[in-house]
């Protein structure tokens, strides 16, 4: 069962890693990005900030897609976390059963704007949250559980 996909540019961290994971009661925390899988130390890193008794998952997003919808990750409560708006959008759109989206943080550029404390968006990006919010999708920042929820087509 998906408790949440989330869209934080730090992957897994403290604020991710405890109160999320506790606020949801999740016991399974799948990392879907393609850059992580190869690259020893960030999962390494990854592995020394999981709470303890959560299990955790670092696939690419092809293989996260495939793995959702084989119901292999059924027996889970999953906390998805991803890097970036688009892989988000390939999630969403690779799952049927994804119909939500928290936003909790992306980096500033000089390509993006801000819409939130700290979530900085693209134009390319913002076209991408209208078109899964026009397809029903439940878009939200939030940075942590305690925090309101602000529906994404309110700043846009």
């Amino acid at each position: 069962m998906i408790k949440k996909l989330r869209v934080d540019h730090r992957l897994l961290h403290g604020q991710v890693a405890f109160s999320w994971t506790s606020a949801l009661n999740a016991d399974c925390i799948l990392i879907a990005n393609d850059s992580v899988v190869n690259d020893e130390l960030r999962k390494t890193t990854m592995k020394m900030a999981k709470p303890n008794g959560v299990k955790l998952v670092i696939k690419n997003i092809a293989d996260s897609i495939q793995a959702i919808n084989s119901d292999k990750t059924d027996k889970y409560k999953l906390f998805i976390v991803v890097e970036s708006i688009k892989d988000a959008q390939k999630l969403i759109n690779g799952v049927d059963q994804i119909k939500s989206l928290n936003l909790g943080g992306t980096k500033a550029t000089e390509q993006t704007r801000n819409i939130s404390k700290a979530m900085n968006i693209t134009n390319e990006e913002e076209t991408i949250l209208k078109d899964l919010v026009n397809k029903g999708v439940d878009v939200t920042i939030q940075m942590v559980p305690e925090d309101t929820a602000i529906p994404v087509e309110k700043v846009l």
